[in-house]
């Protein structure tokens, strides 16, 4: 027996390493709360500077650009006129978008929940942006409740295992508004992210419709499910993985946010969309790592797309 102890082997992982030691690290009880609800809610991240900045950016976009169509190279999302007006690729306005990328007081928190330290996932970098985009929201706009995690979607999933997280995708929804009673907020189900069973709201025949992506729904009389109440500067940091949705605006005046979507390296842009040369140019060495990861292997000569 004495044998069989010395040569025991432990298994758990440790964190990785910090890859930026200039910014804030998770501490326990982040990783607990994280793992237990799915979520973090982060408090006056953004002073009202910044957030008057990023409104005056999003002011200078014409509000009669057309759905698909382009400001330079922030594109508005083509989707049901009732989830509002999202533009994607928002980095491209600078300023604040720009450095939200790899802000301080997320990026090891993002890391951490990422995962994928020491194995095959960090090839091609440490993380990538899946997309970054802009919503604005009215009265009678929202999203139904979506994704959970009886889904098992490799991209959105969740799971932790000897100390390593293992999160497909991370979300970090800011606030660029005050957001209320009535104004549309964003609703969860704490630690939906780790059930196995689907909830019985998405198989309701009088519904099923609006649960689709264009159905017209909303998240307000799903059981379990609660509204997150945000001041301007807040962020909200989820696993996708976790049912989300909103309630559906009912005040005047306009919900407006943002999210930045992160995954392994590995992953390809939900939509495609890529960074512009200039982006890559200005962006930190680690900015640009999380934006445009792979740097391709051919003969040389060859031209590089950019």
């Amino acid at each position: 027996m004495t044998e069989m102890i010395g040569r025991y082997h432990h298994h758990h992982i440790a964190p990785p390493p910090i890859d930026r030691p200039d910014a804030q690290v998770p501490g326990a009880l982040d990783e607990y709360l994280f793992d237990l609800n799915g979520f973090l809610h982060l408090k006056g991240v953004l002073s009202p500077n910044e957030i008057a900045e990023a409104n005056e950016l999003i002011d200078a976009i014409p509000r009669d650009l057309a759905r698909g169509q382009w400001h330079g190279w922030v594109q508005r999302e083509d989707h049901p006129e009732h989830r509002g007006t999202s533009y994607q690729q928002i980095y491209e306005l600078g300023g604040v978008f720009e450095a939200m990328i790899d802000h301080p007081r997320y990026i090891n928190y993002l890391l951490r929940f990422i995962g994928g330290h020491e194995t095959h996932d960090i090839y091609h970098g440490p993380a990538a942006v899946d997309e970054a985009f802009f919503s604005v929201r009215g009265p009678g706009d929202a999203i139904p409740i979506h994704s959970g995690g009886h889904e098992l979607c490799s991209r959105t999933g969740y799971r932790y295992l000897n100390g390593r997280f293992l999160c497909g995708e991370v979300n970090v929804l800011t606030a660029f508004t005050d957001i209320g009673a009535g104004d549309g907020a964003t609703m969860i189900i704490p630690g939906s992210h780790k059930s196995n069973m689907i909830h019985p709201a998405f198989l309701r025949r009088d519904r099923v419709h609006e649960w689709s992506s264009d159905g017209g729904g909303s998240a307000e009389d799903v059981e379990g499910a609660i509204e997150v109440h945000m001041q301007a500067g807040d962020m909200l940091l989820f696993v996708d993985a976790l049912c989300h949705g909103s309630a559906r605006r009912s005040n005047p005046g306009e919900r407006r946010i943002s999210v930045y979507r992160y995954g392994s390296a590995w992953n390809r842009p939900r939509f495609g969309h890529q960074p512009s040369p200039e982006m890559l140019a200005r962006a930190n060495p680690f900015a640009r790592k999380l934006i445009h990861p792979r740097d391709p292997i051919r003969p040389p000569g060859t031209p590089a797309r950019w």
